[in-house]
C-alpha cells in the first residue's frame, strides 16, 4: 500500500497527461501561456500505462483520474484509457477536462473504458467566459457536456471557480442550470496554484460565501455530515434531493486529514500533495531500466514522507514552483 506516517492510504491516483492547455484561464496562467515541457520530458504512453499498472497491481490504487493541462490534447488518450481498463483489478477511471474537444471524443473514450468526466465551466455567460479564459469557446464546452451525457459518462460533474467581479454572482444560476441539465455541480475555492503567483486569501470567494449565495434561492441539506471520509467535496442535497451540489474548500475547510491521493506529473514525478514543493522522480528509474519492484519501492518511499497537511495556514507557506497546469488537478 501507499501509506504515510499518519496512517493515510493513497488509493486515488491523479495522472497528468500533458501540461499544455487550449484555454488561458486568468486564475491559472498568463495570456501568452507558459513554456511547455519538451516532448522528450513527457512520459510516453507505454510509461504511463506501466506506472498506472504498478499503482493498481502492486500499490493498491483503485481509482485513476486523468488530468492536465488539458488531457484531451494528449494524442493516444483513448488508447491509454483502453490499456488501463484492461488491468486487473480494473481501476475506476475518470477525466478532468475543460470540455473543448469532448464533443468528438466522448463516445470513443466511453468505449475505451472511461467511466465518467469532470468538466470545468465557470460561467453561463459567453462574454464572461471569454474574459475568464481569453478564448471564445463557451459553446464548445456546452456541446462537450451534452456529448458526455449522451455517451453515458455518468455522473457528469461540472467544476466551477468563482472570481470576484467576474462570476461571483452566478452561483445560484449555475446550480439551477446544473439541476435542470442533470449535471452534478462542484464549486472549487480558488487555490494558490496560478503561474503568476497572484493569489491572495483576501481576493478569493470562500466556501462560506458560496453557500450563503446558494441559500438565497435553494434549501441545502448537508449530506455527508460525519461521513465525508476522503471525499474532497462537502455535499448538500438541493431542495431535499435527489440533486446535489458540492463545495471543495481546499483553503478554508481543508480535508488533509483523510486525503487518499497520490499524483503523477506528465514528466513522471510523484507528488504527495497539490501544494508540495518536493517531488520524487519515477521517470528516471523507468528509463534506467529499474524493475517494477524498485519503482514501487520508490513510490512507497515518496508517499511515506507525505506531510500532515497543505500548510496553507502556516505563515511560512510558499506556493509550489509548478502551477496547477503542470501539476495536474
Amino acid at each position: 500500500m501507499l501509506i504515510d506516517t499518519f496512517g493515510r492510504v493513497a488509493t486515488d491516483l491523479r495522472v497528468s497527461l500533458t501540461d499544455r492547455c487550449n484555454l488561458r484561464c486568468t486564475y491559472c496562467m498568463p495570456e501568452e501561456g507558459l513554456q511547455w515541457l519538451a516532448k522528450p520530458e513527457l512520459l510516453t504512453d507505454d510509461e504511463i500505462v506501466r506506472l498506472v499498472g504498478i499503482g493498481v497491481t502492486a500499490l493498491g490504487i483503485e481509482e485513476v483520474r486523468f488530468t492536465g493541462g488539458e488531457p484531451l490534447l494528449r494524442p493516444g488518450l483513448a488508447g491509454i484509457v483502453e490499456r488501463c481498463a484492461a488491468l486487473e483489478p480494473r481501476p475506476r477511471m475518470s477525466l478532468t477536462t475543460n470540455g473543448i474537444g469532448l464533443e468528438r471524443t466522448a463516445g470513443a473514450l466511453r468505449e475505451a473504458g472511461l467511466d465518467r468526466v469532470n468538466v470545468s465551466l465557470d460561467t453561463l455567460r459567453p462574454e464572461v467566459f471569454r474574459t475568464m479564459t481569453r478564448r471564445d469557446r463557451h459553446r464548445d464546452v456546452l456541446r462537450g457536456l451534452e456529448a458526455a451525457r449522451a455517451a453515458g459518462l455518468d455522473p457528469v460533474k461540472v467544476n466551477a471557480v468563482l472570481m470576484p467581479g467576474l462570476n461571483d454572482g452566478e452561483a445560484p444560476d449555475l446550480l439551477a442550470w446544473a439541476v435542470e441539465q442533470g449535471y452534478e455541480l462542484r464549486f472549487i475555492e480558488q487555490m494558490p496554484l496560478d503561474a503568476q503567483h497572484g493569489w491572495t486569501r483576501d481576493g478569493m470567494i470562500t466556501a462560506g460565501e458560496i453557500l450563503a449565495s446558494l441559500r438565497t434561492r435553494f434549501d441545502l441539506t448537508a449530506e455527508d455530515e460525519g461521513e465525508r471520509g476522503s471525499a474532497p467535496a462537502e455535499r448538500w442535497l438541493v431542495d431535499g434531493g435527489p440533486a446535489r451540489v458540492g463545495v471543495i474548500a481546499s483553503v478554508t475547510r481543508p480535508f488533509c486529514r483523510a486525503c487518499d491521493r497520490t499524483r503523477l506529473t506528465a514528466d513522471g514525478q510523484v507528488r504527495t500533495c497539490l501544494f508540495a514543493r518536493e517531488e520524487s522522480d519515477l521517470r528516471g528509474a523507468l528509463r534506467s531500466g529499474a524493475p517494477d519492484e524498485e519503482i514501487a519501492r520508490l513510490w512507497r518511499t515518496a508517499m511515506w514522507g507525505k506531510k500532515a497537511g497543505s500548510g496553507l495556514d502556516d505563515p511560512s507557506f510558499l506556493q509550489p514552483q509548478r502551477p496547477m497546469s503542470a501539476i495536474g488537478g
